[in-house]
């Protein structure tokens, strides 16, 4: 150990946090100037070179109980190192692979895999928030509005259910963006649910995201992407389009996408701002038209629309509350995607100042938005209309501006697709590379790409030799510290082959319920485990704090829309339980795969040699 680490613990570190100082260390195989960032204060940055949380001398990482005069909770079960698995334990971002002895957690590179994503934090606040709004803006807004606006009733209702809705995704947001900060490695729920219930609930999230949630979500946005894409050139008004032409279109924007995000975290990065920026002003230039149309009465074909004027905003409105419940879940779901900024914190320069300001910023963002422009849809169309189309934003450009404003309408759905999975594709890939670096899937997923370090490594003489235009593509490209195909290509390979799979198939029916269920249920535990943290280490320090009835109400929230989905589709409830309960036995087998691959270890310059164990006793633990 070099001299400059401390072997002494500072009083009032918690042990949690000490191990998420881990993290953010770039190593000195990184040959990044730690100081000369600004997210890491001088500080903290002490605070890395004193109080290494892997040195031997640090009593959390050793194995041994923490010392009392420590100020950290009595009936902590985060007090032990072996508990902390596998933030405590292991370097290089806070890995370790599933099965492996707390004395042997631990590579030089992190976890199974080479390299690390968290040695290299270049995420901004505004790649941030351009991640979370891409993903939650994506076709619902503009196309398909009709599952709250027909069950709510009437257009005052709707418009409370979609505030409603959008409130109550903002508190799973906010209990999101305190669990990131206190836990600031990429992998999202996988890593909370691993640190706080263990490594079971963290490999069935797992197991179920990576399997389905996310392709499965990827898959049914390429595909609208694909129809609306394929309609501005053949136009809006079709009927009948061959499904494998719009599957062809969304296999070439997946592809694409993937590409993308292969070549720099860079790349995938700013396209997603500039896809945001788009998004609020095709939403913005849908309220401007609607209000000009309201006070004009202009209308392209037809009469104008009235309807807003004649008729009482809750006339017809539903006191069923079941019909309040579908079209609350509906709302919700158009709101999903506040979760995926967590997935790659890790990356952040500054997690714990930057994730609260992206949540805080997006989701109020998000759900003006989306009220102005149901607003302006309820100006321009009739309510039949709106509630028995899937294709709204395109018939209120063809009823302000005729055919050339339905294409435009059109293009710009498609567009906003095609944000969304390139939002979608870079945080499904931190989450396959996360799963790769703990074991829960082949180590392969969890390798990154060999990166170029152009800056750093590359000769003198190469960079006279290339062109004036090559060298600027490079620039403008490639990442600052590690140069082009420094990303998890293998985990973008794995989403990309599975999402294609989901396209071909193309039966999202019995995919809906089973996100609903499934995502809810995992929505449910990880804003439970922060009530739960809060509990168990109420010392630990936490960047963003949120108020205790956040997680309360967001948990109620969900008990609601699971007991619904229970009780409206028992079957296709109990296809999620047996999917997930196939992950229990999967996951002892990754125990036993993992365990038999570390038999023997150096460890501080002793050779462990640990006994074979039959292979019929997987379950036991190393």
């Amino acid at each position: 150990m070099p001299p400059l680490y401390s072997h002494n613990l500072e009083p009032g570190r918690d042990s949690l946090e000490l191990a998420s100082l881990a993290s953010s260390d770039p190593g000195p195989d990184t040959g990044d100037d730690t100081s000369s960032r600004p997210s890491i204060s001088s500080s903290r940055k002490l605070s890395l070179e004193r109080e290494d949380p892997l040195d031997n001398g640090n009593y959390a990482a050793s194995g041994h109980r923490v010392r009392p005069e420590r100020s950290t909770s009595v009936n902590s079960t985060f007090s032990f190192a072996a508990n902390l698995f596998p933030l405590s334990s292991t370097t290089g971002g806070g890995y370790a692979p599933l099965g492996a002895p707390t004395a042997t957690r631990g590579h030089v590179n992190g976890g199974l895999g080479g390299g690390s994503l968290e040695k290299h934090k270049t995420l901004t606040y505004l790649n941030g928030l351009s991640l979370i709004v891409g993903l939650i803006i994506g076709s619902g807004i503009f196309s398909s509005p009709s599952q709250v606006n027909a069950n709510a009733g009437s257009p005052g209702a709707a418009i409370i259910v979609w505030v409603v809705a959008g409130i109550l995704a903002w508190t799973g947001a906010a209990s999101y963006a305190e669990l990131g900060g206190a836990i600031p490695l990429n992998g999202g729920p996988q890593v909370y649910l691993s640190k706080i219930f263990g490594e079971l609930a963290g490999f069935l999230f797992t197991w179920v995201a990576v399997l389905v949630l996310k392709p499965g979500s990827a898959a049914i946005i390429s595909i609208i992407m694909g129809e609306y894409l394929v309609r501005t050139f053949i136009g809006a008004e079709a009927e009948t389009i061959n499904p494998w032409i719009s599957k062809s279109v969304a296999l070439v924007g997946l592809f694409l996408v993937t590409f993308l995000n292969s070549v720099s975290t860079k790349l995938g990065t700013r396209m997603n701002d500039m896809l945001m920026f788009l998004k609020f002003v095709a939403l913005l230039g849908v309220t401007i038209v609607g209000i000009v149309v309201a006070a004009t009465g202009f209308s392209f074909s037809g009469a104008a629309n009235l309807d807003w004027k004649k008729h009482d905003w809750f006339e017809g409105t539903k006191m069923d509350a079941s019909a309040f419940a579908v079209a609350l879940y509906a709302g919700l779901w158009a709101f999903d995607g506040w979760d995926n900024t967590n997935y790659v914190v890790g990356e952040f320069r500054n997690p714990g100042r930057d994730l609260p300001r992206v949540i805080h910023t997006a989701m109020p963002l998000v759900i003006l938005s989306y009220i102005l422009a149901n607003v302006a849809y309820f100006f321009v169309l009739p309510l039949d209309t709106i509630n028995s189309t899937n294709t709204v934003a395109v018939i209120f450009g063809s009823k302000v501006f005729g055919p050339v404003g339905a294409l435009i309408l059109a293009l710009i759905v498609s567009a906003s697709c095609f944000g969304a999975l390139n939002a979608s594709t870079f945080t499904s890939s931190r989450l396959v590379y996360v799963a790769g670096k703990e074991g829960y899937i082949p180590e392969l997923f969890g390798r990154i790409g060999s990166g170029t370090a152009v800056d750093q490594h590359e000769s003198l003489t190469t960079m006279r030799t290339r062109s004036w235009f090559t060298k600027k593509l490079v620039r403008i490209v490639a990442d600052e510290d590690t140069g082009l195909f420094y990303t998890p290509i293998p985990a973008l390979m794995l989403n990309c082959a599975l999402t294609t799979a989901y396209v071909c198939v193309g039966e999202f029916g019995t995919l809906v319920t089973f996100y609903g269920v499934a995502g809810y249920t995992f929505y449910f535990l990880t804003v439970l485990g922060l009530i739960v943290l809060r509990v168990k280490e109420p010392n630990l320090e936490r960047p963003y704090k949120t108020w205790i009835t956040t997680p309360i109400i967001f948990c109620c929230v969900s008990l609601f829309l699971l007991s619904r989905a229970v009780f409206a589709q028992p079957l296709q409830t109990l296809l999620v339980v047996a999917f997930v309960v196939v992950g229990v036995p999967v996951y002892y087998w990754r125990r036993y795969v993992n365990g038999r691959s570390a038999v023997k270890r150096e460890v501080g310059g002793m050779r462990e040699v640990r006994e074979e164990r039959p292979w019929w006793k997987f379950w036991q633990i190393r």
